[in-house]
């Protein structure tokens, strides 16, 4: 059961990652939108990319969560092993989803005020993404 826990554990813990990533990145959109319509000109909606770019750690954490009950169910001796894996991985995820909530706040503000720079700004928010996916591929690869 320890095993089932640890992937319960990873998606749960990389949902709330990246909610917290989107109510951030969220909030600096719609100030980023405001500013613009208080100034009569248009508001972007390339905002909603940095808002809503932080969601696909949730389905990192999904994806995680299958491989890691399948292993679970076939190795339940090594449940405090996937328990602790969910929990590492789950952290790993969530912490990306945070820091490119954060890294997509800066870049909706930037974007909605200049109306330039896209191209750097998501480029930014790629990277914080790659942590997520680096430690879900090599938490599956660890799987055995």
């Amino acid at each position: 059961m320890l095993g089932l826990l640890g992937a319960g554990l990873v998606m749960g813990i990389a949902a709330v990652g990246s909610a917290i990533g989107i109510g951030i990145a969220g909030q600096a959109a719609i100030g980023a939108w405001k500013k613009c319509y208080a100034s009569n000109k248009p508001a972007p909606m390339t905002l909603l990319t940095f808002a809503g770019a932080p969601l696909t750690q949730t389905f990192y954490g999904f994806i995680l969560m299958g491989q890691m009950k399948a292993a679970a169910a076939a190795n339940p001796g090594n449940g405090w092993l996937y328990l602790g894996m969910g929990l590492a991985s789950g952290l790993g995820i969530a912490l990306s989803a945070v820091a490119q909530g954060q890294a997509g706040a800066a870049a909706a503000d930037a974007q909605g005020e200049t109306g330039k720079g896209f191209a750097q700004y998501i480029a930014v928010v790629g990277i914080c993404e790659t942590v997520a996916l680096f430690v879900m591929v090599l938490s599956m690869t660890s799987l055995g």
